[in-house]
């Protein structure tokens, strides 16, 4: 910790560079009068780091923390600080185009309201969407009604609708301990999640992008704004893009580099990111742009003013995720499992000497197991961990071999006595699952809980530990954001629809059923069926003339209408309507608010 560069000040000068002004209260309210974003709440960070944080992660959260209206350059803008990414306003010749309007539409809107209150009221005439995740979409709404230009990467809808509904549920309830909600704003509580503050948690939008970003290379113009674009398919997220505005000299790195390093797997869960393409793309970017740009931008943080600091910043985050990658590939190949190598893992000595490249949202630890999960998946290739059985079994075997709870436990003391909070966490862990009950088992792991957040660097480590140790004490958090909002569900299409389907359906209990359902959408010119075949639900677009047992002829509205339990009239229909019903009978519904640190 001694050896971190805290003398130098040049984050917390480029993070105050072109200050216009704050909103004042950085409070923002849902219609309902309910608040969904409080910056004032961070306040506390001005003061000097106590004990109960990593200094690291606490001046982190004091950059994040500076909010409110910046100029980048010449016509352009950035609003900091009202949602846990930045919204950019790039002005045109009639009016603004805003780029990633934040996660909620009432963010965006006092976004806007206050770039407008300094700029003058003009016009919203362009939405440039950089990525398909919440929080660069989702207060779409808050800016405009769809009635211009929307642009966005290939894939963006795709990947945008099946991140939040596929595994949205499971997602949703971990993000709860990644972004840390419910704690306190408070030195000992929520300091940030590293690439930002936290996450609003008023309504989220969708407007699906009316022009598709296809190639690199590919110019658009819009209101007189001049853009020319760098796909990034698979770095940070599946469908992203880079891209430069040449007459304004500046270059928008999206989510591709940003002053942290990045997660290659999120903990709330995701597709795992590919390291290798992700540092090849930095390189393609500063090959492009670089001698053409005097200021970087993105999604978080602050911009990079300056060729030669612009080139410095982008090669030292590529040689930072191909470093990851290539050394784990090579101690992969050495025969160390995921978690030796992310034990053994060390950044170089330059690369640690730099602030950005700090794991205060994904970590070398997290980072360094899903590289090795990308190429070899979960298993480690030892056959002890094959057949393992499940966290409760497992760990009242655990607490059998120790000697009971009570013997747990004092093994658990012993090793927190030792200092080794590691230990003392697994072994309490199994406590736990082994006895959900035991109360003394629960209150002395929420104490180490504790103490690990307080000391991790990682803004979704700390927030991870914790919210275990306020369930562990209290009762389950649920989510406030609802990332299947009715925008999310009218963005599904046919096919994405009856997946949702297959995903829900109880396959023990529709083993012996067999059934197939004709679906003609009316309103889009498709039959789809859906055939019930060994408890999973087959889908087929335009299927052969084989009667089903079924055929409902309706809109896309009124099949959204249907699978929400709602009445299906005016929906035509030819043979048996009991295997509709058969169908919702066998569909679970999702828990949202499911168990993490308890059995």
């Amino acid at each position: 910790m001694a050896d971190l560069p805290f003398h130098d000040r040049s984050d917390f000068d480029n993070a105050e560079r072109g200050f216009v002004a704050k909103l004042s209260p950085a409070v923002v309210r849902a219609a309902d009068g309910q608040v969904v974003w409080d910056g004032d709440s961070f306040g506390f960070l001005e003061g000097e780091c106590p004990d109960s944080a990593h200094p690291s992660l606490w001046r982190q959260g004091q950059l994040c923390a500076k909010q409110g209206l910046y100029e980048v350059t010449d016509g352009i803008y950035q609003v900091r600080g009202l949602d846990l990414s930045n919204m950019t306003l790039v002005e045109g010749e009639t009016g603004v185009i805003v780029i990633d309007p934040l996660i909620s539409t009432e963010c965006a809107a006092a976004a806007l309201r206050l770039y407008r209150d300094h700029r003058g009221e003009r016009p919203v005439t362009g939405v440039i969407y950089t990525h398909c995740h919440g929080d660069h979409f989702g207060g779409v709404r808050g800016v405009t009604d769809g009635s211009v230009p929307i642009l966005a990467p290939a894939g963006f809808m795709e990947h945008t609708v099946s991140e939040n509904v596929y595994a949205g549920t499971a997602m949703t309830r971990r993000s709860v301990y990644m972004y840390g909600p419910a704690l306190p704003r408070a030195a000992h509580g929520q300091i940030g999640a590293g690439l930002g503050l936290t996450t609003s948690t008023g309504t989220m939008s969708l407007l699906p992008p009316s022009k598709d970003i296809t190639r690199t290379g590919q110019e658009e113009t819009i209101d007189g704004v001049r853009m020319v674009f760098q796909l990034t398919p698979d770095t940070e997220a599946p469908a992203e893009m880079n891209f430069l505005l040449p007459d304004r000299r500046a270059l928008c790195m999206a989510e591709n580099a940003t002053h942290n390093q990045h997660n290659v797997l999120t903990l709330r869960g995701a597709p795992v990111r590919d390291t290798r393409i992700w540092a090849r793309y930095l390189t393609e970017a500063i090959t492009l742009f670089a001698d053409q740009a005097d200021v970087a931008f993105a999604s978080h943080h602050w911009p990079a003013w300056g060729r030669e600091n612009i080139v410095t910043f982008l090669s030292e985050q590529r040689d930072m995720y191909a470093y990851l990658h290539d050394q784990t590939l090579r101690m992969m190949n050495r025969g160390l499992t995921a978690s030796e190598i992310a034990e053994q893992m060390r950044m170089p000595p330059a690369l640690e000497q730099v602030w950005h490249t700090h794991g205060y949202y994904g970590s070398v630890s997290h980072n360094v197991k899903a590289i090795y999960q990308r190429y070899l998946g979960w298993f480690d290739g030892n056959p002890a961990h094959l057949w393992e059985h499940p966290p409760v079994e497992q760990a009242r075997r655990y607490v059998e071999c120790m000697g009971g709870s009570q013997g747990a436990i004092a093994f658990a003391r012993r090793y927190l006595r030792d200092g080794d909070l590691r230990f003392a966490a697994t072994i309490l862990n199994h406590v736990v699952f082994a006895d959900e009950h035991d109360a003394e088992a629960r209150g002395l792991l929420a104490e180490v809980y504790t103490r690990l957040g307080h000391g991790a660097e990682n803004g979704t480590w700390r927030n991870f530990y914790l919210m275990a140790a306020l369930e562990l004490t209290g009762d389950i958090v649920p989510a406030d954001l609802d990332t299947t909002s009715a925008d999310m569900i009218d963005a599904l299409t046919a096919e994405q629809i009856f997946d949702s389907l297959a995903i829900r359906l109880n396959g023990p209990e529709a083993w012996n059923d067999r059934f197939a359902i004709d679906w003609q959408l009316t309103d889009l010119g498709e039959r789809h069926r859906t055939t019930l075949s060994n408890g999973a639900l087959i889908q087929q677009a335009d299927p052969p003339g084989q009667p089903a047992n079924l055929t409902l002829r309706l809109t896309k509205a009124q099949l959204l209408s249907l699978l929400a339990g709602h009445d299906g009239g005016g929906i035509e229909h030819e043979g048996d309507m009991g295997v509709l019903r058969r169908l919702s009978d066998l569909l679970d519904s999702p828990t949202p608010d499911f168990a993490i640190v308890t059995p």
